[in-house]
C-alpha cells in the first residue's frame, strides 16, 4: 500500500511539473506575440511625416536610393518632398528667398559656414557626413591618361570646371591656383592653395574655361567631349553619370578638404523624424553600403 502511494505521489509530482512547463511555455509564447503586436502597432500607428531635405546637386543618385532604403527598413511612415539638388550656394540663396526644408547637406564647409552665420541652421545639429576626391575626368574612350594640373598650365587641354556657386568650382580653382591658372583676388591675394576661398578670382591671361553652374553640367561637358577635352568633378560623379573616365586626380595637398556636412535647418518643423533619418545615414549599415556604392567616404 506504502508502495502504491509513493508511486502515485511521483505520478502527480510528475504530472504538476508538465503542467508547469506547459504553462511557461505558453506565457513566453504570449509574451512574444504581445511584443509583436505591440511592435506592429507601434509602427502602424506612428505619426505621419514628410521630410523635405535639401541636398549637394553630387548627392543625387546616392540620397535616392537611401531614402528608399530609409523608409523600407521601418520607417514607412515617413515620405519625402521633392528633395532639391542644387549647387550648395543655389540652396542656400533658396533658403535665404524663403524656401521650406528640414535637413541641408552642402558639399563644402564653406557653404555651411555660411548657412550656420545667416541662421538657415541649427549650428548644434552640424555634423560632417562624407569625403570626397576631386578628379579630372573626359570621355570615355579619349585616350587620355596621367593629365595633371601642369598639363593645364600648358593649354594642353580645354576644360571646364563649377562656376563660384559650385563647390567643386572652387575646389579645382583653388588647385589650379597653384600652377598660375586661377588667379585669387582680395583677401586671398598672394596665397595659393588651400589657403584661398575658390571665389571672386579670375583665369590668367590666355586661358578660358568653360563654366557651369553644377558640378553634373560639368561632367556632361566631358562626357560629350564637343566643347571641352577634360573637366574638374568629384569621384562620386563618375559612378553617378558614367560616360566618363578618370584621366588624372587632383593632388589633395592643392585644395581643401572636401568634405559634406549635414544640419537640421532653423525652420524645420520635423526635428526629432529629421534628426533621426540624419543618424540613420550615418549610422545604418545599409545607408553606408549605398554612399559607398556611388563613391562617397564616409568622415
Amino acid at each position: 500500500m506504502a508502495k502504491a502511494w509513493k508511486k502515485l505521489s511521483i505520478l502527480a509530482l510528475a504530472a504538476a511539473l508538465a503542467a508547469m512547463v506547459v504553462m511557461v511555455g505558453c506565457s513566453s509564447e504570449q509574451k512574444s506575440e504581445e511584443a509583436t503586436d505591440e511592435k506592429a502597432t507601434t509602427e502602424t500607428t506612428a505619426e505621419p511625416v514628410e521630410l523635405q531635405v535639401f541636398a549637394a546637386n553630387s548627392l543625387s543618385k546616392a540620397m535616392e536610393e537611401v531614402q528608399t532604403a530609409y523608409i523600407e527598413d521601418g520607417h514607412s511612415n515617413v515620405m519625402f518632398a521633392d528633395t532639391q539638388y542644387k549647387s550648395s550656394g543655389e540652396l542656400n540663396e533658396m533658403l535665404a528667398a524663403g524656401s521650406y526644408a528640414d535637413l541641408l547637406i552642402s558639399a563644402s564647409k564653406g557653404s555651411m559656414d555660411t548657412a550656420v552665420k545667416e541662421g538657415y541652421v541649427d549650428e548644434g545639429t552640424r555634423v560632417d557626413m562624407f569625403k570626397n576626391d576631386l578628379v579630372i575626368v573626359s570621355k570615355e574612350g579619349s585616350g587620355l591618361k596621367d593629365v595633371t594640373l601642369q598639363d593645364i598650365a600648358d593649354s594642353k587641354y580645354t576644360f571646364c570646371v563649377g562656376d563660384e556657386s559650385v563647390p567643386a568650382g572652387n575646389y579645382a580653382d583653388q588647385a589650379l591656383s597653384t600652377v598660375g591658372v586661377y588667379v585669387p583676388s582680395g583677401d586671398d591675394e598672394g596665397k595659393t592653395g588651400k589657403d584661398i576661398s575658390g571665389k571672386n578670382g579670375s583665369f590668367a591671361e590666355g586661358y578660358n574655361p568653360v563654366l557651369d553652374t553644377s558640378v553634373g553640367n560639368v561632367c556632361k561637358h566631358a562626357q560629350s567631349g564637343d566643347v571641352v577635352d577634360v573637366a574638374f568633378v568629384y569621384t562620386s560623379d563618375v559612378y553617378r553619370f558614367g560616360g566618363v573616365e578618370i584621366v588624372g586626380t587632383v593632388p589633395a595637398d592643392t585644395h581643401k578638404n572636401i568634405v559634406y556636412p549635414g544640419a537640421i535647418t532653423s525652420q524645420s518643423k520635423n526635428v526629432e523624424a529629421t534628426q533621426e533619418f540624419l543618424d540613420w545615414c550615418q549610422n545604418s549599415e545599409k545607408a553606408q553600403e549605398i554612399w559607398q556604392k556611388w563613391g562617397f567616404e564616409l568622415v
